[in-house]
Protein backbone atom coordinates (compact mmCIF):
# COMPACT_ATOMS: atom_id res chain seq x y z
CA UNK A 1 0.00 0.00 0.00
CA UNK A 2 1.72 3.34 -1.14
CA UNK A 3 0.34 6.57 -1.27
CA UNK A 4 3.05 7.52 -4.05
CA UNK A 5 3.76 6.73 -7.27
CA UNK A 6 6.00 7.64 -10.25
CA UNK A 7 5.90 7.89 -14.13
CA UNK A 8 8.36 8.71 -15.48
CA UNK A 9 9.93 12.29 -13.96
CA UNK A 10 6.32 12.62 -12.36
CA UNK A 11 5.23 11.66 -8.87
CA UNK A 12 2.06 11.68 -8.12
CA UNK A 13 -0.29 10.25 -5.13
CA UNK A 14 -3.59 9.16 -3.43
CA UNK A 15 -5.62 12.45 -3.81
CA UNK A 16 -3.87 14.58 -6.69
CA UNK A 17 -6.21 15.97 -9.22
CA UNK A 18 -3.70 14.44 -12.09
CA UNK A 19 -4.25 14.61 -16.17
CA UNK A 20 -3.80 11.45 -17.85
CA UNK A 21 -2.84 11.67 -21.32
CA UNK A 22 -3.54 8.86 -23.38
CA UNK A 23 -2.89 7.68 -27.11
CA UNK A 24 -5.76 5.45 -28.64
CA UNK A 25 -5.47 4.08 -31.92
CA UNK A 26 -8.49 3.71 -33.97
CA UNK A 27 -8.02 2.02 -37.47
CA UNK A 28 -4.96 4.08 -38.87
CA UNK A 29 -6.00 7.40 -36.77
CA UNK A 30 -4.23 7.56 -33.56
CA UNK A 31 -6.08 10.40 -31.10
CA UNK A 32 -4.95 11.70 -27.93
CA UNK A 33 -7.62 11.36 -24.87
CA UNK A 34 -7.32 13.14 -21.69
CA UNK A 35 -8.51 12.25 -18.68
CA UNK A 36 -8.36 14.14 -15.36
CA UNK A 37 -9.51 13.47 -12.34
CA UNK A 38 -8.34 12.55 -8.60
CA UNK A 39 -6.15 9.37 -8.10
CA UNK A 40 -8.33 7.35 -5.78
CA UNK A 41 -6.27 4.39 -5.23
CA UNK A 42 -3.19 2.94 -5.63
CA UNK A 43 -2.67 -0.98 -6.17
CA UNK A 44 -0.10 -3.81 -7.26
CA UNK A 45 3.08 -5.27 -6.74
CA UNK A 46 5.83 -3.15 -7.51
CA UNK A 47 5.97 -4.95 -11.26
CA UNK A 48 2.37 -4.34 -11.88
CA UNK A 49 1.12 -1.15 -11.00
CA UNK A 50 -2.41 0.46 -11.01
CA UNK A 51 -3.98 3.35 -10.33
CA UNK A 52 -8.10 4.53 -10.38
CA UNK A 53 -8.89 8.09 -11.26
CA UNK A 54 -12.16 9.33 -10.57
CA UNK A 55 -14.29 12.51 -12.12
CA UNK A 56 -17.49 13.79 -11.85
CA UNK A 57 -18.56 14.20 -15.21
CA UNK A 58 -22.46 15.18 -16.95
CA UNK A 59 -25.36 14.72 -14.45
CA UNK A 60 -22.79 14.41 -11.52
CA UNK A 61 -22.60 10.99 -12.07
CA UNK A 62 -18.53 9.42 -10.94
CA UNK A 63 -16.55 7.96 -13.39
CA UNK A 64 -13.37 6.10 -12.61
CA UNK A 65 -11.04 4.27 -14.96
CA UNK A 66 -8.17 2.14 -13.39
CA UNK A 67 -5.09 2.40 -15.43
CA UNK A 68 -1.92 -0.19 -15.87
CA UNK A 69 1.14 1.79 -14.88
CA UNK A 70 3.35 0.15 -17.42
CA UNK A 71 1.11 0.63 -20.77
CA UNK A 72 2.48 2.04 -23.71
CA UNK A 73 -0.63 4.22 -24.42
CA UNK A 74 -0.33 6.41 -21.41
CA UNK A 75 2.16 8.93 -23.29
CA UNK A 76 2.48 11.75 -20.34
CA UNK A 77 0.48 12.06 -16.94
CA UNK A 78 0.66 16.05 -15.82
CA UNK A 79 -0.30 16.96 -11.80
CA UNK A 80 -2.82 19.61 -11.49
CA UNK A 81 -3.30 19.46 -7.45
CA UNK A 82 -1.09 18.22 -5.24
CA UNK A 83 -2.68 16.60 -2.09
CA UNK A 84 -0.81 13.95 -1.21
CA UNK A 85 -0.10 15.67 2.68
CA UNK A 86 -3.48 15.62 3.78
CA UNK A 87 -4.30 12.10 2.54
CA UNK A 88 -3.57 8.91 5.26
CA UNK A 89 -5.24 6.32 3.38
CA UNK A 90 -4.18 4.59 0.42
CA UNK A 91 -7.27 4.28 -0.68
CA UNK A 92 -9.75 7.01 -0.61
CA UNK A 93 -13.14 5.54 -1.72
CA UNK A 94 -14.94 7.58 0.63
CA UNK A 95 -15.21 9.92 -1.72
CA UNK A 96 -17.21 8.01 -3.66
CA UNK A 97 -20.22 8.73 -1.56
CA UNK A 98 -19.51 12.65 -1.53
CA UNK A 99 -20.23 15.49 -3.71
CA UNK A 100 -18.31 17.51 -5.80
CA UNK A 101 -18.52 20.38 -3.66
CA UNK A 102 -17.85 17.93 -0.58
CA UNK A 103 -15.16 16.75 -1.73
CA UNK A 104 -13.64 20.29 -2.70
CA UNK A 105 -14.13 21.25 0.59
CA UNK A 106 -12.24 17.80 2.31
CA UNK A 107 -9.47 18.73 -0.45
CA UNK A 108 -8.90 22.18 0.65
CA UNK A 109 -9.51 21.18 4.80
CA UNK A 110 -6.61 19.11 3.61
CA UNK A 111 -4.34 21.58 2.34
CA UNK A 112 -4.59 23.98 4.73
CA UNK A 113 -2.72 21.24 7.50
CA UNK A 114 0.49 21.25 5.66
Amino acid sequence: MSLTLTYKDTTFGVGDKIKVFQTIKEHEKTRNQIFEGMVIAIKGSPTVKTFTVRKIGEQNVGIEKVFPLNTPTISNIVVVKSNVKGVKHAKIYYVRDKSRREIDKINSRNTKRS
